[in-house]
């Protein structure tokens, strides 16, 4: 398989002042080929939930041609118009009618639904290159995935990776309610 594992992360923040260091690390992880940013986008919704957005990649030129925008589209942003709409739902038939499982309303995440009013949002389609030999060897071996998802570190404490104190202050420094 050519690409990565990819995972779409919904990055919050009540009252943005971005300094570059979310950036900073992304190009650190690029660099060492740990990860790579497909897309990003950064979504700011007003007090009325009103949403503008812009477009942000750490992409070369070759790579941002070869992916296009696929944040918008896997959320329902396209930057096509109407005629990106239509090619999107053409693929999106085309792949269903060789029995590719496409997404639908019961497997749909309202990204946009989650973004609070009155803050900023960004996200972050990442490849995660590490995880590729990983994938593979599990293909190998006959498995596949099943599941997956981050764990709080509230629920590591219950099985004793953390104690309640540092769960707590991690969830602080994620900005994570109590």
């Amino acid at each position: 398989m050519t690409i990565g594992p990819v995972q779409l992360l919904l990055l919050g923040f009540p009252r943005p002042e971005f300094r570059g260091e979310v950036i900073e690390e992304l190009e650190r992880l690029r660099a060492s080929n740990t990860v790579r940013v497909i897309d990003s986008l950064a979504v700011y919704k007003d007090k009325h939930g009103e949403i503008t957005t812009e477009h942000l990649s750490n992409l070369t030129q070759e790579e941002a041609t070869e992916l296009g925008s696929k944040v918008g589209a896997l959320i329902g942003l396209g930057y096509g118009g109407e005629a990106g709409l239509a090619a999107g739902a053409e693929l999106g038939a085309a792949a269903s009618a060789d029995g590719v499982h496409i997404l639908d309303e019961t497997d749909a995440w309202d990204v946009l639904a989650d973004i609070p009013n009155d803050s900023a949002a960004a996200l972050l389609l990442i490849e995660h290159h590490w995880a590729v030999p990983l994938r593979d060897a599990i293909a190998r071996a006959g498995g596949f995935r099943i599941s997956d998802g981050f764990i709080s570190p509230f629920d590591l404490v219950g099985i004793g990776l953390l104690g309640a104190e540092e769960a707590a202050q991690v969830a602080a420094f994620e900005g994570q309610p109590a």
